[in-house]
């Protein structure tokens, strides 16, 4: 059944799921949504996401909204396709990538999102960027990072020998910090650099990367 995946592709939640479609070799259709127009908070897409956020997969009749419960629902059904992203045959490296996928969404993202947000976001409504906000976030997302070197110099990726859902999930957002003047706290960590050097050289990022615009003049 035809997979169609609503967003837009410079939107950091739709390109977490892009990456994991592409991760899976599968066909999909992008289906865009014009945020500029409101289109997410009309009628017609809140009946598929009431919460008026993009990326939206629908299957046939199935909808799914939220982006790593996109990715996660993609990765098991679909997990004789592509890289396994989950570990499906080893239920120690399978929970795992469940934790790293936690300490991603509770520890990593709230830090990094309030960076990435304050630089490219707020000029864009006409705000200058908060370097107050900034600046506790950076120290926040230093901290978190440092977990992230000593972690990494004991296996190549986040939950073992072996790329999954835990490191896709940090593509988006690391992509568009590595724009920001901040990105020496990445590049200052032989580990963690190594560790998105590789994984943003993916060919499935790589494709998704080449729409990620958001910012360039």
């Amino acid at each position: 059944m035809a997979l169609k995946l609503h967003g837009i592709p410079m939107s950091t939640c739709t390109t977490r799921v892009l990456a994991c479609l592409h991760e899976k070799d599968l066909e999909f259709e992008l289906v865009p949504v014009n945020l500029f127009e409101g289109e997410h908070k009309k009628t017609p897409f809140l009946s598929k996401n009431p919460f008026g956020l993009i990326p939206v997969l629908e299957e046939g009749d199935f909808t799914l909204f939220e982006s790593r419960a996109i990715t996660a629902y993609v990765a098991e059904k679909y997990k004789e396709s592509g890289c396994d992203l989950l570990r499906h045959n080893d239920l120690k490296e399978a929970a795992l990538v469940k934790v790293w996928m936690e300490v991603e969404s509770h520890q990593y993202n709230p830090a990094i999102y309030h960076i990435v947000y304050q630089f490219f976001v707020s000029p864009l409504h006409g705000k200058t960027p908060d370097q107050a906000v900034i600046d506790e976030n950076l120290e926040k997302l230093g901290k978190v990072l440092d977990v992230y070197e000593a972690k990494l110099r004991t296996s190549k990726y986040l939950a073992g020998d072996f790329y999954s859902l835990a490191d896709l999930h940090h593509l988006s957002y690391t992509f568009y910090f590595m724009k920001t003047p901040w990105a020496s706290l990445i590049n200052s960590r032989p580990n963690v650099k190594a560790w998105w050097e590789d994984i943003s050289s993916r060919p499935a990022f790589k494709k998704v990367a080449e729409g990620m615009t958001f910012g360039e003049k």
